[in-house]
């Protein structure tokens, strides 16, 4: 049976690094097959080819026994092939019909849009997918979950058959990962073709019929589920044996460094985000915050790095009032921040790496002498972090907006981790990252524990808050709702918790 799409000996550099070096594959119709690999291991950059951002130095694309060349991704949608960003291409402004019918408008009587036609065209793909999305409703007004289903009913708008999704499930909660992974099943099961690009062994292993992982550019394995593990796929990813269980000793907690009482945080849009939350942290010791997104996370973590008002409450890091701190005088406090949104809150896009590696300490020294910066100093220590950290960058004057998602996330945490600090705020932090990386931030996190830094944890991810926290506090409408001992906390607990279905304060109470 002809494979309905087959890439051969595709070849792409960026300069002097080869992101994709000869890559062979081909996918079945009706197939999820997913890619796997390491931040840098040219996962994307194939993808980039095959929708035709990327015009390949070498190789071939052949889609049912024809070859092909597309040059723009408008010629790959024409044959079908259709991709999902990791960071969406949708007009927060526009409504969903406006943004899935962009460059693929319908008119009536020759000039005029008809919006009513193509509304009930989307209601009835989306309904029929199980995608359930409102034709009239705001992206800007939509979760990060709903947004996603409006990409995927843009392309299958366009009758795309071969969906590339690359990270989808990365900003999602566990409860719209399932529900994503219906809609692919269902797809898959209509006869699309699902490239599913992760770094989420358990995901994979879930809902891939084929598995193929890159390393370094080149492919060195394609396998099915049955024939692999979530150990052997590390090593195979990374080159070595990885640990996936995160080792730590009991925490011996220290004075109190992060004290919360009474908070009260509003949204822009003047309604109670955070209410009433009280919560201490000590000094040597993890507090995760689990809950399902848009239950005052992002707010709470906003206010207690300066980058929100606070309407009610105080905040008191190492004793001193911080509550209307601005950032810049929280981090003088000792506060390190890996943000929720690395592009808008952690980095500056368009800048080069040695920018951003000193963006909360290029006016102090060694990195300036009074108004004057030390170049010769940042470069030495882009490189080192660079080197630490394992980014896979061309070179130090990269600008960080041209690097994979992963890679910028390590950018935020080599900058942040290489200052000294009193309380650590982490929201998501391993979002974006391969094993390996994964399994380095962890250990990194609780050696910042163990040296006696305070750690506020953020993650959707309730595998890693359980593995990493010492209590565990649960958002539900703005409130804390229950904290457990993470040596006793369960998933199932957790999810009453975060459901709302269970009120908890037992003796790990709020208060630490």
């Amino acid at each position: 049976m002809t494979p309905v799409l087959e890439l051969k000996n595709i070849t792409k550099s960026f300069g002097n690094l080869v992101a994709n070096d000869h890559v062979s594959l081909s996918f079945e119709k009706g197939e999820i097959h997913a890619l796997l690999g390491e931040n840098g291991a040219g996962k994307s950059t194939l993808m980039n080819v095959l929708y035709g951002l990327y015009e390949p130095d070498d190789g071939e694309i052949i889609v049912n026994g024809v070859r092909t060349t597309h040059a723009s991704p408008l010629s790959a949608i024409r044959i079908g092939i259709g991709m999902v960003h990791q960071h969406f291409m949708l007009a927060p402004v526009l409504t969903v019909t406006e943004n899935v019918i962009a460059g693929e408008e319908t008119l009536r009587y020759g000039s005029l849009l008809d919006r009513k036609t193509a509304a009930k065209r989307i209601l009835t793909i989306s309904r029929q997918h199980g995608l359930e999305v409102n034709p009239d409703d705001y992206v800007k007004d939509l979760p990060v979950g709903l947004q996603q289903r409006v990409e995927i009913v843009k392309l299958l708008y366009r009758n795309a058959n071969i969906l590339i999704l690359d990270e989808p499930t990365a900003v999602l909660t566990p409860q719209e990962v399932d529900q994503l992974f219906l809609v692919l099943k269902s797809l898959a099961a209509e006869g699309k073709t699902i490239i599913f690009i992760s770094h989420k062994l358990k995901e994979v292993m879930a809902i891939a019929n084929r598995i193929t992982v890159l390393r370094a550019g080149k492919v060195v394995a394609t396998a099915l589920p049955s024939e692999v593990n979530e150990e052997k796929l590390a090593a195979l990813m990374v080159g070595r044996e990885v640990i996936l269980r995160v080792s730590k000793q009991t925490s011996q907690p220290g004075d109190v460094v992060l004290n919360v009482q009474n908070l009260k945080v509003l949204t822009d849009r003047r309604n109670l985000a955070v209410d009433s939350v009280n919560f201490t942290i000590r000094a040597g010791e993890v507090l995760g915050i689990a809950g399902v997104q848009g239950n005052g996370q992002t707010e709470l973590l906003e206010a207690l790095t300066g980058l929100r008002s606070v309407f009610e409450g105080q905040i008191w890091i190492g004793g001193v009032e911080t509550t209307h701190a601005s950032p810049r005088q929280v981090i003088e406090h000792g506060v390190g921040h890996i943000p929720e949104d690395r592009q808008r809150e952690g980095l500056v896009i368009s800048a080069p790496l040695t920018t951003n590696m000193v963006l909360c300490t290029y006016y102090l020294p060694p990195f300036s002498k009074g108004i004057v910066l030390q170049d010769r100093v940042i470069e030495a220590q882009t490189r080192q972090q660079v080197l630490d950290f394992d980014i896979r960058t061309p070179g130090i004057e990269t600008t960080a907006g041209s690097l994979s998602g992963g890679n910028q996330q390590k950018v935020i945490i080599a900058r942040e981790f290489s200052r000294p600090l009193k309380l650590l705020i982490a929201s998501q932090p391993t979002r974006g990252l391969d094993v390996g990386s994964i399994e380095y931030v962890h250990s990194q996190i609780i050696k910042k524990r163990d040296h006696g830094t305070a750690v506020l944890l953020v993650s959707t991810e309730l595998d890693e808050i359980l593995a990493l926290s010492d209590r565990i506090a649960v958002m539900f409408r703005g409130k804390i709702v229950g904290v457990l001992d993470a040596a006793t906390g369960t998933k199932e607990a957790l999810g009453l918790l975060m459901a709302g279905l269970l009120q908890n304060t037992s003796s790990k109470s709020q208060e630490g």
